[in-house]
């Protein structure tokens, strides 16, 4: 296999260097190639990911100018694209499954989209800096700190691009799991049963109808699988009910699934906020709790999601074991990739996002955002041991 890479890693670096000097439109035969390639030397798309970063740093030299730059990765990224596209062939689901699919792909390229502009500001923090240290070549110090700074951000937006491809594989892989190992066999069994039906004549009535039974049953099987898909990707009740319910059923699956037990305390005003923002606090309150469940061994926790004049604050506690978090309590300098990503959206909408944990003492996730709707009387929804919510 190492041997296949050096190999395929040797032609891509020709056939791109050749796309970016030559007319890109006679070159792309040569992409489609070596997808083919890929495909047959057992390769996958990460694999063709990571041929492709090391093509563009031995292609696209840093002396370039920033205009250059950009317009060498854009006809590098059409020339990855078409490349991409014969593995992404050979992972083709049923018919049936191809919309999920095509939405899935959709939101990750969305994701993609929300990285990329990541990356484009810390690009252009880099380019400030390096003009800084210019001009305050005089002070050894300063030029040092500002070098080392400038370091740091190429490594996160190197650490980003690598787990963003990991993340898309991932979610790919999942889905693909999923359509074949349960949606695909489900879908199969029943129409199985029903050429069954078809072409075999039953003498008993009641051997019929359970026949038919067993059917209807893998049916309702089937559709409860695809519901739950659907929830995963994006909850219908965020959109048609609010944040709050889209929050209790959350919850309530949470709890479910995990045995924490949660609670929840919002105030009622929080729905006549835009969409974004109550996608932004759903998503971020879905992700600390999926860390919760996975990291914390808590037994309890809580949501809460107050407005203090201007400005919604919304944290998500637990009791679990906690962990280290380097610097200040504040600091998110060295954290899981999940917790990048709730920082960063919650820097697009202009907030602030803060950790504070230590062993042994659970940790808490705050975040605050602007908010402008009149404030009005809280309403706590807490969950009882009779899986009902009371409100007060």
């Amino acid at each position: 296999m190492n041997r296949k890479r050096i190999y395929l890693s040797r032609l891509y670096l020709v056939s791109l260097q050749q796309h970016l000097n030559e007319d890109p439109g006679a070159t792309m035969g040569q992409a489609a190639e070596l997808g083919h390639l890929a495909v047959l030397d057992g390769f996958e798309i990460l694999d063709i990911a990571r041929i492709h970063e090391t093509a563009i740093a031995t292609l696209i030299l840093p002396t370039y100018s920033s205009k250059t730059r950009r317009f060498l990765v854009g006809r590098a990224s059409a020339f990855f694209a078409e490349a991409l596209i014969p593995i992404e062939n050979t992972h083709r689901g049923a018919a049936e499954a191809n919309i999920r699919l095509n939405h899935t792909i959709s939101s990750l390229s969305q994701r993609t989209h929300q990285l990329a502009e990541s990356a484009t500001e810390i690009k252009q923090e880099i380019l400030y800096r390096t003009a800084a240290e210019k001009a305050l070549q005089t002070s050894e110090l300063t030029t040092s700190t500002l070098l080392a700074n400038a370091l740091e951000m190429q490594d996160k937006l190197r650490h980003l691009s690598r787990q963003l491809l990991s993340i898309q594989e991932e979610e790919r892989r999942k889905i693909s799991r999923e359509l074949h190992d349960v949606i695909a066999q489900s879908l199969s069994s029943i129409n199985l049963r029903l050429a069954e039906l078809k072409t075999v004549s039953y003498t008993s009535r009641e051997i019929l109808c359970q026949k038919i039974d067993t059917t209807q049953t893998l049916v309702e099987k089937t559709v409860e699988i695809v519901h739950r898909f659907a929830r995963e990707l994006r909850p219908s009740v965020l959109d048609d009910l609010g944040l709050i319910p889209a929050l209790k059923d959350h919850l309530s699956t949470f709890m479910q699934q995990t045995g924490v037990r949660a609670k929840l305390t919002a105030f009622r005003e929080i729905e006549k906020s835009d969409n974004t923002t109550l996608t932004i606090l759903y998503r971020i309150a879905q992700e600390a709790l999926a860390n919760v469940a996975r990291h914390a061994h808590a037994s309890h926790a809580q949501v809460t999601i107050l407005d203090f004049g201007g400005t919604v604050r919304m944290e998500i506690t637990d009791d679990g074991i906690g962990f280290e978090v380097e610097g200040q309590s504040c600091a998110v300098k060295t954290i899981r990739l999940g917790l990048l990503g709730m920082k960063e959206r919650i820097e697009m909408t202009g907030g602030s996002f803060c950790i504070k944990s230590a062993p042994g003492k659970g940790t808490t996730i705050r975040i605050e955002i602007p908010f402008t709707p009149e404030i009005t009387p809280l309403e706590t929804l807490e969950h009882h041991e009779n899986n009902q919510y009371l409100v007060s």
